[in-house]
């Protein structure tokens, strides 16, 4: 990442300050104090999703609008990346074309690409291996709610997935304890916590979600199994992890309960967790739009 080009692809890439600076500006455009008055207007956005969205979709396109800016579209029928032209060739002809990328993918690797080759910025919408975007929404619906997440308490209950490990980069960047816990199976990346662990960060991994919640102030989950993931076996591994209200009820009496959505219901959260007064879900559902308009505007300003 250059002066030039700031692209935000995962959040462990990105200075706390310039975190900070984001999720600030994203609360100040929701309550409509940002003072910006369609600061990208002649911008042009271009979204590729080689995975579905509604929330990415959606989101990214009102975002860039609201803007000032436009958006154009791609799904892997609409590319030549569906007929093996290249991700760099990809990049670098839509760099001459369009002033930023969104990128919906499955490895790492291809969005890693795209930043390597484009000449314009490159925004992570969600990979295989991370979910950063969501990450800023979570920051900061937890933080209209309960203020700063420094110094509090996470607890993740579930599959160490992608947005499992965001929330390891979170937790070391905003300065909170991350509490994980997860079938052995289905831990993290040990180099995570490795990282973690060499950044300063507070992550305990454990295999008992009693325990994770204990004194926790915010419990996440997500969905078992993951888009392009066909092992139903995990649901036997991850039952004992399901939140409902026994497991809300271990944590702290404020506690408040975040998903990233699409969620199950009966599966990894129970019906009355995450539909009732302890779930910040939908908040954090429309804080991809603010916290998304920040990151545009951090890109491309």
């Amino acid at each position: 990442m250059t002066a030039r080009t700031r692209h935000f692809l995962d959040l462990d890439a990105i200075d706390a300050a310039e975190l900070r600076v984001i999720i600030d500006a994203a609360a100040a455009m929701k309550r409509g104090e940002s003072g910006l008055n369609k600061p990208l207007e002649g911008k042009f956005l271009a979204m590729i999703f080689e995975k579905q969205s509604t929330r990415t979709r959606v989101s990214f396109e009102v975002a860039m609008k609201q803007l000032g800016g436009e958006v154009v579209v791609l799904n892997s029928n609409d590319l030549q990346l569906g007929r093996g032209e290249s991700v760099a060739d990809t990049a670098r002809v839509l760099s001459r074309y369009v002033d930023c990328i969104m990128m919906r993918t499955y490895g790492s690797e291809r969005i890693a690409e795209m930043a390597d080759y484009a000449s314009v910025p490159v925004i992570n919408g969600l990979t295989d291996s991370t979910h950063p975007c969501q990450l800023m929404a979570d920051v900061l619906a937890f933080e209209e709610h309960r203020g700063p997440i420094k110094g509090r308490t996470v607890a993740w209950s579930g599959d160490g997935n992608n947005m499992a490990a965001s929330w390891i980069h979170a937790s070391v960047k905003f300065g909170f304890k991350l509490k994980i816990a997860t079938p052995p199976e289905l831990s993290p990346d040990p180099a995570l916590l490795t990282w973690a662990d060499k950044n300063g960060g507070s992550v305990e991994l454990m295999h008992d979600p009693r325990a994770a919640v204990a004194g926790a102030d915010c419990v996440v989950t997500d969905a078992w199994v993951s888009m392009g993931d066909n092992e139903a076996s995990r649901h036997n591994m991850l039952a004992p992890f399901r939140v409902d209200a026994t497991l809300m009820g271990a944590a702290k009496e404020n506690v408040v309960f975040l998903h990233c959505l699409p969620a199950h219901r009966g599966e990894e959260v129970t019906a009355d967790v995450i539909d009732g007064p302890q779930s910040l879900v939908w908040d954090e559902a429309e804080n991809r739009l603010h916290s998304q308009k920040a990151i545009l505007a951090w890109c491309l300003q």
